[in-house]
């Protein structure tokens, strides 16, 4: 199951259509969807779970929690909100746009995607692009 919360900021979507295109991101993938939840959030919120879990004292835009077992891909993804609009403002493109792709971003790491390395960036943002590209397409 694919669930969207909110902790304390909120962004106006269409979360039918982005579960179903996560579930159908991770079969593309050559895996099975399980339980991935997304959940919205403030830069405040994220800061503390990034000290609390990783150790790091530093605003991010996501921190993916993988729980995955085998095939089945399940994890949490946790988005600042204000970094995902700071991030779309400051490189000029539309909020919206910027939040997709942290999302895919997130799955494609739960679906053992690497960004560490050069190499690992370069595949990681064709991957972002890709699935950016199918995803308004299809909407």
């Amino acid at each position: 199951m694919i669930s969207i919360v909110s902790e304390d900021r909120k962004l106006t979507f269409n979360k039918t259509n982005l579960k179903r295109f996560v579930k159908e991101l991770v079969e593309t993938e050559n895996a099975k969807a399980g339980d991935i939840s997304i959940v919205l959030c403030s830069d405040e919120y994220l800061l503390e779970v990034n000290k609390s879990y990783l150790d790091h004292d530093y605003f991010t835009d996501i921190i993916t929690f993988d729980y995955t077992e085998g095939k089945r891909i399940s994890g949490d993804l946790m988005i600042s909100v204000d970094r995902v609009r700071d991030n779309a403002k400051q490189n000029g493109i539309d909020e919206m746009h910027e939040f997709h792709r942290v999302v895919f971003h997130g799955v494609l790491h739960l679906c053992g995607y690497k960004d560490k390395s050069a190499k690992d960036q370069a595949v990681m943002r064709s991957k972002e692009d890709f699935y950016l590209q199918k995803f308004y397409e299809a909407n």
